[in-house]
């Protein structure tokens, strides 16, 4: 399968030292629902302004204020593979334009084992190698982050949120953002579907669970290059606590959508993200922490690898896969649609 062959590449790449092996949590969370709400950005607006499809505990609400929500104890199930990780996962949701000028939303392909429900793949990754023990500190209740722009119309500072034209048997380069993912959409037919990556800071002041921004509390290491897996670099002054590098990986299957016939007659790409973006930029990926108690400190310290870590409680696929929770925002987000949901204008 697909994932068995990034995480290969990746550990192979990214080996320290004679048969080391790159320490990564890496595990499907399959979808919670594509909904139009966003608790980070926009706490208990229903709608809020563009879809996104999360992931993660089912005491996923419109709002969820720290302390009030406490995720671990709301919670009656995940969609993620450790049964302890409450948390919430969020990103953008990808259309497809037909050259009729309606909407189509492309599906998820299963990450993973999970089969039929596509979700998001979710990596955690301590310091260095498995030979390196440097402290990573796990996240506490009510830290909260946000990486990318919604409304993004150029490349970023930060080449962290990237887009991959994958080929029909995968991909055997860098799992992060390094050549040839770009954070503009591919042009053309993508033969294995379009991945996205989404890489979350290293850094964190120690203090502060969110800011307004919801970036200000956290910082990506100097000399952290855009293609570096894990916490490498030296985290600032102003951040000097070094978390667990928190990345995003979603496939994309746009196959069924690679008819010349349907593309554009003037060959111009024709995906959209759901916040209206034509050209790739405002890809975007929330995170609200929720692991119960102490179970992610321990994963870190453990240096776990892979969807298996024996300081942590595994559910079934199929018990992951029943964690659902119903659409706030009763809208359809599936059929051909004349417009985007929530009337979005495409720039």
């Amino acid at each position: 399968m697909l994932w068995k062959v990034f995480l290969l590449a990746l550990l192979a790449e990214n080996s320290h030292g004679q048969n080391a092996l790159y320490p990564m949590l890496r595990f499907q969370c399959s979808q919670l629902v594509h909904d139009r709400i966003d608790p980070l950005v926009n706490p208990g607006m229903v709608p809020s302004p563009h879809l996104h499809q999360l992931v993660g505990g089912n005491s996923l609400r419109p709002s969820m204020v720290h302390p009030a929500h406490d995720l671990p104890s709301l919670s009656t199930c995940t969609s993620c593979t450790f049964s302890e990780d409450f948390s919430n996962y969020w990103t953008a949701v990808l259309y497809f334009r037909a050259r009729n000028g309606t909407f189509k939303r492309v599906p998820q392909a299963p990450g993973l084992y999970l089969k039929g429900n596509g979700g998001i793949t979710v990596y955690y990754i301590p310091q260095g190698g498995a030979t390196n023990k440097t402290q990573v500190t796990a996240f506490k209740p009510g830290f909260r982050m946000l990486v990318g722009d919604a409304a993004g119309t150029g490349p970023g500072p930060e080449r962290k949120v990237c887009h991959r034209c994958m080929p029909a048997e995968g991909e055997m380069s860098h799992i992060n953002c390094g050549a040839p993912d770009a954070q503009s959409m591919p042009t053309g037919f993508c033969e294995g579907g379009i991945r996205t990556v989404v890489t979350f800071p290293t850094c964190w002041d120690g203090v502060n669970l969110d800011s307004p921004d919801h970036m200000s509390h956290v910082a990506y290491a100097i000399g952290a290059k855009a293609n570096d897996v894990g916490p490498t670099g030296t985290c600032p002054p102003s951040h000097p606590v070094v978390i667990p590098q928190v990345m995003y990986e979603v496939q994309w299957d746009t196959r069924q959508f690679n008819h010349k016939d349907l593309w554009p007659e003037d060959g111009s790409q024709p995906f959209v993200w759901s916040t209206g973006d034509t050209h790739g930029y405002s890809n975007h990926g929330d995170y609200v922490f929720g692991w119960k108690g102490d179970s992610l400190q321990r994963a870190m310290d453990a240096r776990c690898t892979g969807d298996t870590c024996n300081v942590l409680e595994v559910q079934s696929t199929e018990e992951a896969m029943k964690c659902t929770v119903p659409r706030v925002v009763d809208e359809d987000v599936d059929g051909w649609l004349d417009v985007l949901p929530g009337n979005r204008t495409l720039f």
